[in-house]
């Protein structure tokens, strides 16, 4: 069963927590669209200053939007375009400290301002993206980074 996490514990005690739960949350057996969603909503929930969480999943070379929590987003998007196609085309994760800044950012709301996307890799194979938006300008660590690299390792293991 889920608690609700409480505001004031610290980073260093959340984020292990995460990982409980995600590992806990995480089943083999489910759809993969359960395991998507019950991640996005834990992300949502966890990790402080976040205004979208969610994914987006390849079909030829295009990300269509998968579950989600945040407002509604765009649905399509080209590899190679904006910081979901970059992070996707290149399968490495970025981090955009201010989207403004980024070539090419698309803008599905414009209260975002930092972001972070992590390519879902599975045997060598692109099937999709975690995208985490944030309303305030450098929100994403290299800690939210390492943390959320180790979720989405567990994620795809079990997909």
């Amino acid at each position: 069963m889920y608690d609700r996490l409480q505001k004031h514990e610290s980073i260093t005690e959340r984020y292990p927590l995460f990982l409980e739960y995600v590992k806990g949350y995480m089943d083999s057996k489910l759809p993969s669209v359960s395991n998507y969603a019950n991640f996005s909503a834990l992300v949502y929930d966890f990790f402080d200053d976040v205004n979208w969480a969610g994914f987006y999943l390849v079909k030829d070379d295009v990300l269509y939007l998968g579950p989600f929590q945040g407002k509604p987003a765009c649905t399509e998007i080209r590899l190679g375009s904006g910081v979901c196609g970059t992070s996707a085309q290149m399968k490495k994760t970025l981090i955009v400290k201010d989207t403004s800044t980024f070539e090419g950012h698309i803008v599905c709301d414009s209260a975002s301002r930092s972001e972070i996307v992590i390519p879902l890799i599975k045997n060598g194979v692109l099937i999709g993206v975690l995208d985490i938006d944030s309303p305030l300008l450098n929100r994403f660590t290299d800690q939210d980074r390492e943390t959320l690299e180790k979720a989405v390792v567990f994620l795809i293991d079990i997909l």
